[in-house]
């Protein structure tokens, strides 16, 4: 009997005599643990953001400083040029910094190399897709100078407000593209052809297209 008894006890019963314990299952574990014990993720650190692009300012209204009964041809017009930017990228959708531009605008002749120069202050907001394409909203506000070669024949302030794409090609080396609308107000003056140009507001298309670096900013 006991032989037969053996050979019909089935594992379940087997496993009811024995008296060692069923070992537990492994408890799941915490992301956030995991995490800490890992390179920390792109989107979890705050970054330095800076790096170099070429802008178009592209003209489609003068306003006053080309008045309609001028007898000159207007000061102002398509330009470009490159930028110089820097700022603070945080671990969420914002980015601020700065810019400097300058700029090869085409003034009829009227200046031997007529330059504009703007120092601006900028905002970005990224929208999260998933993807390695990263849409953004602009922001932008600032000063501009214009004039022959360096000089300032006339200043003012300058707004920006536009869209575009980031292109993250490595995790520290971004390409993006960006279009926007840009409003200048520039404060009256007479050019070197003895033209009155009025105070007002000219109106650009601004363009975009640079590369920029991330360095991580070390945290305690």
């Amino acid at each position: 009997m006991p032989f037969a008894w053996l050979l019909t006890a089935r594992p379940s019963d087997a496993r009811a005599d024995d008296p060692r314990p069923e070992p537990e299952a492994p408890a799941e574990r915490d992301p956030a643990e995991e995490a800490r014990g890992e390179a920390p993720s792109p989107l979890l650190v705050d970054y330095a953001q800076y790096g170099v692009a070429f802008a178009g300012d592209f003209l489609f209204e003068p306003g006053a400083i080309c008045p309609g009964e001028a007898v000159t041809p207007c000061i102002l017009g398509i330009g470009g040029g490159p930028v110089f930017r820097g700022g603070y990228r945080s671990a969420g959708p914002w980015y601020v910094g700065g810019s400097y531009e300058f700029a090869k605008v085409d003034s009829n002749n009227l200046y031997r190399l007529g330059i504009m120069q703007q120092l601006k202050a900028e905002a970005r907001y990224y929208i999260d897709v998933g993807s390695r394409f990263t849409p953004f909203a602009t922001w932008a506000v600032g000063g501009v100078v214009y004039g022959n070669e360096f000089s300032g024949e006339t200043g003012g302030v300058t707004t920006l407000a536009g869209a575009g794409v980031e292109l993250e090609i490595t995790r520290f080396a971004v390409v993006g593209l960006s279009l926007g609308y840009e409003p200048m107000l520039f404060v009256g003056f007479e050019d070197t052809a003895g033209q009155q140009r009025d105070t007002g507001v000219a109106h650009f298309v601004h363009f975009d297209l640079g590369i920029e670096l991330r360095t991580e900013l070390g945290r305690e």
